[in-house]
């Protein structure tokens, strides 16, 4: 029997990966930017517009970046089980549709703990605050920051449109959330149940991968049709050239044959 808890019940998300690392938790499901604490390659797969979909991206994992990743989480003390979607993401903010990336200047965006992501809205002349996610509502709420950027479930589910009705889809990034088991469970268990453990993570993956699409169609229809909610497109191709140096700046860190491999691979 497999005992879950959410909201970090279990610590926030460093104290979950010493607990993962050390054997006392078994699995967990969390997000791009905390692995990165950890394996900071991963986050280069939130490059500014390398995906156009979680698709893509699922595609892609299942090759030779896929494998590179799992093996340098394994150094790590870390096992992976399997890609789930945390979705193509996008910007809300409280004052204005954001269809340029110069309509950012001057604004203060939340962004989670992410290297990456705080390099995008940098790049776009935003400036950037890191808050948890639980004291999020609040923090746009209060004036703290202007605006975030999440995909359209989590500013569904968390109800963020409420204090952030302009929603700007810029789809400026694609991220994922990794399933991981740690080393000790790998060491404890025989064949058989390593086997059922990574068929049940498969299955459970399909699910969460299809109920991510349907979500994404599912909030944007009812953000449209709520009249207190303001919905635009972007100017893709200006928010590209704008990002466009972030790719330089990962390539220059020491795990830049990394990045440079993940690009070539993403626009094969």
């Amino acid at each position: 029997m497999i005992n879950v808890a959410g909201s970090e019940q279990l610590g926030n998300d460093v104290a979950m990966w010493t607990s993962l690392r050390t054997g006392v938790l078994d699995f967990t499901i969390n997000s791009q930017g905390a692995t990165g604490g950890i394996v900071p390659e991963i986050n280069a797969l939130g490059l500014p517009f390398l995906f156009d979909n979680a698709a893509t991206a699922y595609t892609l994992l299942q090759g030779n970046v896929g494998e590179d990743l799992k093996k340098r989480m394994a150094e790590k003390g870390l096992i992976l089980i399997d890609w789930w979607d945390n979705g193509i993401r996008h910007i809300t903010n409280s004052k204005k549709p954001i269809p340029k990336p110069a309509d950012l200047a001057g604004m203060k965006i939340r962004t989670p703990a992410d290297a990456m992501t705080v390099d995008i809205f940098r790049a776009v002349g935003a400036a950037t605050e890191q808050i948890a996610f639980s004291e999020l509502y609040i923090a746009l709420q209060q004036g703290v920051v202007d605006g975030q950027e999440n995909p359209l479930a989590n500013i569904s589910s968390s109800k963020l449109y409420e204090v952030n009705p302009y929603i700007s889809l810029s789809a400026h990034k694609w991220e994922s959330t990794p399933f991981l088991m740690s080393r000790m469970v790998q060491g404890r268990v025989g064949a058989p149940e390593l086997k059922a453990i990574a068929e049940a993570a498969a299955e459970a993956g399909n699910l969460q991968r299809g109920l991510m699409r349907q979500a994404d169609e599912t909030h944007l229809a009812d953000f449209k049709a709520n009249s207190k909610v303001h919905i635009n497109e972007v100017d893709r191709a200006a928010f590209q050239e704008a990002t466009r140096g972030v790719a330089d700046q990962w390539k220059a860190k020491p795990f830049g044959d990394f990045v440079a491999a993940l690009i070539t691979a993403a626009r094969a």
